[in-house]
């Protein structure tokens, strides 16, 4: 109930993006960590406590003007009681554990009309003194909130999207599942963006082990001691990003003509391997399960002692998939003898914009980023830095 009245209130929602330490215990909102003065001059910290007058799951207009305190009496700059703001000092028992000390009173002519305008208001009267004192001080110290709610993806909540006002639009990634094949360099930096993403759950499929020339094009720093154990790409990934994400789910196997029906329960796949030949029974499979995907790669060479070459970034969806194979935007084949990537160059900045560029089609496809091109098939050229779309549909 907590995380949801947050949530559907604006003020308290508002409260929690500024960075204010928030808590709801019972009827009662609490700030925390509210830096003031004490009797004897010394920066302390405490906690306003207001009543909260609701309806339904959500704020209203606040009831009245008064705010109680826990913590000493708070005091000016030479040490002496806040007077004007302190209505009487006892100890009062709320409930649920919480003792308030002070009740302060401060009413404006025209009332609060709300609780952010009236809890940030009593903050500035509590801290004033404190922050002239020591400009370092902050009742807005950003703590770690973590996610309570047993259905949400995220061991910690999304509060980047709450403060950028978009948490309606990120709805559109629940109850997807979505599968990462190939998690070498352009597959793990997709697992690092769709991580960051309220989709149900994140399937990863790999066979390899996670070697030292992975580590200088995968996110993060692996340890000489993780390196050493030789763990599967998968399970590597799966355990550092199941710090973010509840549903992140390793499989040690790859994706080929015997294994390419498990794709058929994914809402949408990310093909990020560079084996040419797999890809045609995996691409089969989807198409066959009317899976939509996307595919990845990079055609890299040596030019006069330079990296040249293209990135691809391949959707493809129920929608529309003739150009597939119509204009060969997936290459079958082999690949060549002289291909740079596939001797695993070390190309890490061109592995993370594949990657992005990737995942920002599959957002666009999902309706979070608009789509005026509807664009099926997208390269990016290195030396002239050119992008450029193609296979749009109408």
């Amino acid at each position: 109930m907590s995380r949801r009245l947050i949530s559907h209130s604006p003020d308290l929602q508002r409260l929690q993006n500024e960075g204010y330490d928030l808590e709801l215990r019972g009827a009662h909102l609490l700030i925390k960590q509210v830096p003031y003065i004490n009797p004897d001059g010394q920066i302390r910290y405490g906690t306003l406590v207001t009543a909260l007058t609701l309806a339904g799951d959500r704020t209203t207009t606040p009831a009245d003007h008064i705010v109680r305190f826990a913590g000493e009496a708070p005091c000016d700059r030479d040490g002496q009681a806040l007077d004007k703001v302190i209505n009487n000092s006892s100890d009062e028992n709320l409930g649920g554990g919480l003792v308030v000390n002070h009740l302060l009173s401060n009413k404006p002519a025209v009332g609060y009309p709300d609780y952010h305008a009236k809890m940030t208001s009593y903050v500035r009267m509590i801290s004033g003194p404190a922050l002239a004192r020591d400009a370092t001080v902050t009742a807005m110290p950003f703590p770690v909130i973590e996610n309570r709610d047993d259905e949400s993806p995220f061991v910690y909540l999304d509060t980047a999207s709450s403060r950028a006002g978009i948490t309606a639009v990120s709805e559109k990634f629940l109850g997807n599942r979505v599968a990462i094949v190939g998690l070498g360099g352009t597959g793990s930096y997709v697992l690092d963006l769709v991580a960051k993403t309220p989709v149900a759950e994140i399937h990863l499929f790999d066979g390899d082990v996670f070697g030292q020339h992975n580590a200088f094009r995968a996110p993060g720093a692996a340890t000489i001691e993780e390196l050493k154990a030789q763990p599967f790409k998968v399970d590597y990934l799966a355990r550092c990003y199941s710090a973010l994400h509840r549903h992140v789910i390793p499989h040690q196997h790859t994706i080929g003509a015997d294994t390419a029906d498990e794709m058929r329960t994914m809402n949408f796949v990310f093909l990020t391997i560079d084996d040419s030949e797999a890809k045609r029974d995996i691409v089969a499979a989807l198409e066959r399960h009317a899976v939509d995907f996307i595919d990845t790669g990079m055609g890299l060479h040596l030019d006069d002692g330079a990296i040249a070459g293209i990135l691809r970034v391949t959707k493809s969806t129920r929608h529309h998939r003739d150009h597939v194979h119509a204009s060969n935007r997936i290459p079958f084949a082999a690949p060549q003898i002289d291909d740079q990537y596939g001797r695993n160059i070390q190309v890490a900045d061109l592995n993370v914009l594949n990657a992005a560029l990737a995942v920002v089609a599959w957002k666009k496809h999902l309706g979070f980023y608009r789509d005026l091109e509807r664009e099926h098939f997208t390269t990016y050229t290195i030396d002239g830095n050119h992008l450029m779309n193609e296979d749009q549909t109408p």
